[in-house]
């Protein structure tokens, strides 16, 4: 019913939404005044509503990130235990990797933290988030430099650094050989909202000398799986399309 009161923008009264719906105009009036009290809705002019004070406070502290943070859990927990190894996903802020999640196999040996921040030219996360900036916002990037090698394999030429995040962008995936720490690789791939903005991504990283290393071509496909999942589950109700209230097509809310 918020959704459906919502999407409608004041256009109709609790009757006309009632009848969209395909419910009951009590069973709607009791819903919408239940709403009211709880300060989801406001009303309006001519028995009409709006969104009201609480749900707007809520709406504040919530953005893509947050919510593919929270979606994200279960499903990196399936992937974590599959590979055994040690599973991440992370946005950026100010240029830097913010690490929102990290679970699996041995995770508290690693050095990354949750709620950390860290460079974002040597990771596999950092790599794909910076690989899909607007060109502008990459090329700022590229220019602020110097980049500290972290190990001999970090690249830190930003002529290089922009050849392969070109190549990650188009790939679709990027890979951490050794830059961040000697004998770690990492892959990752972007998530990305309903607009198609790429605005996390997530990595799963492990020992090169592992005997159960998963290899890169039976790890890509799991973390694309995974990634699928996420945008499916924290977004396709946000999706243009039809959506089945219980007796009518309504479109999302964009």
């Amino acid at each position: 019913m918020l959704e459906a009161v919502l999407e409608d923008g004041a256009e109709n009264n609790v009757s006309g939404i009632a009848r969209k719906l395909g419910v009951p105009v009590a069973t709607a009036h009791r819903q919408v005044a239940t709403l009211v009290a709880e300060g989801y809705l406001v009303p309006a002019s001519y028995g009409r509503h709006v969104a009201g004070a609480r749900l707007m406070r809520l709406l504040e502290k919530l953005d893509d990130k947050s919510v593919i943070a929270n979606v994200a859990a279960p499903i990196l927990n399936r992937v974590a235990k599959k590979v055994r190894s040690i599973v991440q996903l992370g946005t950026l802020e100010n240029d830097m990797v913010t690490y929102r999640l990290k679970m699996g196999d041995r995770a508290d040996t690693l050095f990354t933290k949750i709620g950390m921040q860290l460079e974002a030219y040597c990771s596999g996360v950092g790599k794909v988030l910076l690989a899909h900036l607007p060109p502008s916002a990459r090329n700022s990037y590229l220019a602020s430099g110097p980049f500290v090698p972290l190990t001999p394999h970090t690249i830190i030429d930003p002529e290089r650094l922009s050849a392969e995040l070109d190549q990650i962008r188009e790939q679709g995936f990027a890979e951490d050989v050794g830059e961040i720490l000697e004998g770690l690789l990492c892959m990752a791939v972007p998530v990305r909202n309903h607009n198609g903005h790429v605005v996390a991504a997530i990595s799963v990283t492990q020992e090169a000398q592992s005997p159960n290393r998963t290899l890169p071509e039976n790890l890509l496909p799991m973390l694309q799986n995974a990634a699928n999942q996420i945008e499916t589950v924290a977004f396709a109700a946000l999706r243009p399309g039809p959506i089945d209230y219980g007796g009518s097509s309504m479109r999302a809310l964009t």
